[in-house]
C-alpha cells in the first residue's frame, strides 16, 4: 500500500468517525456523568469494540449479514433493544442529586466503570450497519495488485488507532463540560437530549434495511 491510499483513507475514515453516532453518544453520556476517570475504560471499549467490529467483517460475518436478511435481523434487533433500552434508562433519570454526583466522584466507581466498559463495548461492536460498512468501506482503498491482507490489516489497525483519537478527544471534551452541565436544568436538557438520541438511534437500527 502506497502512501497516497493511506492518506486518502486516513481522511476519509476521519470524517466517518467524527460525525457522532450511538457509540459517541453514549460515551459524550459517560464522561459527563463519571468525568476524567471514565477516559480510560471508555476509549478502551470503543477500541475493542470497532476491533471486534471489523474483525467479525474481516473474518466472513460482514459479507454473511450482507446476504442473509434472517443473520442481519437478528443482530440489527439486538443492537436497537440495547440502544433503545440505554436510551431510555437515560431519558428516565432525570436530573441527578447534589449528592450523587458527589457520591460519584469520591467513592469506589469500580463496578461503575466495569459497566459502561461494557455497554460501550456491545454498542460499538454489535452493530450490524457498521459491520457491513466495513465490508463496503475497506476494499475500497485496496490495491489488487498488491497483497490483498496485509493491506487489510493495515487499514483496519489505522481505523482502530483514528477511532481511539476520536474517542479520546470526545471524552476530554465532555468531562471537561461536566462544570457547565453540573446545574439541574442543564442536566434536565442533556438527558433529554442524549436519551432522545440513543434512543432514536435503536429505532433507527431496528428499522435499518439491508443496501
Amino acid at each position: 500500500m502506497n502512501l497516497e491510499h493511506w492518506l486518502a483513507f486516513v481522511v476519509t475514515a476521519a470524517l466517518v468517525l467524527v460525525i457522532p453516532g450511538p457509540t459517541i453518544l453514549t460515551v459524550i453520556s459517560y464522561s459527563v456523568t463519571y468525568g476524567r476517570r471514565a477516559n480510560l475504560p471508555l476509549v478502551g471499549a470503543v477500541a475493542l469494540g470497532d476491533s471486534t467490529a471489523l474483525l467479525m467483517s474481516l473474518v466472513g460475518l460482514g459479507t454473511l449479514l450482507a446476504q442473509s436478511a434472517l443473520w442481519f435481523a437478528i443482530v440489527k434487533t439486538v443492537g436497537g433493544l440495547y440502544l433503545l433500552f440505554l436510551g431510555i434508562r437515560l431519558l428516565r433519570a432525570g436530573i441527578a442529586p447534589a449528592q450523587t454526583v458527589s457520591a460519584i466522584q469520591t467513592t469506589d466507581a469500580r463496578p461503575a466503570m466495569l459497566k459502561l466498559f461494557v455497554n460501550t463495548y456491545v454498542v460499538t461492536a454489535l452493530n450490524p450497519k457498521g459491520i457491513v460498512f466495513y465490508v463496503a468501506f475497506l476494499p475500497q482503498f485496496i490495491r489488487p495488485e498488491a497483497e490483498v491482507p496485509a493491506q487489510l490489516w493495515i487499514l483496519a489497525a489505522t481505523f482502530v488507532g483514528l477511532a481511539i483519537i476520536n474517542a479520546t478527544l470526545y471524552t476530554v471534551f465532555a468531562a471537561s463540560a461536566r462544570t457547565m452541565l453540573s446545574a439541574a436544568s442543564a442536566q434536565r436538557r442533556f438527558n433529554v437530549l442524549g436519551g432522545s438520541l440513543l434512543s432514536a438511534a435503536g429505532v433507527w437500527a431496528l428499522f435499518a434495511r439491508r443496501a
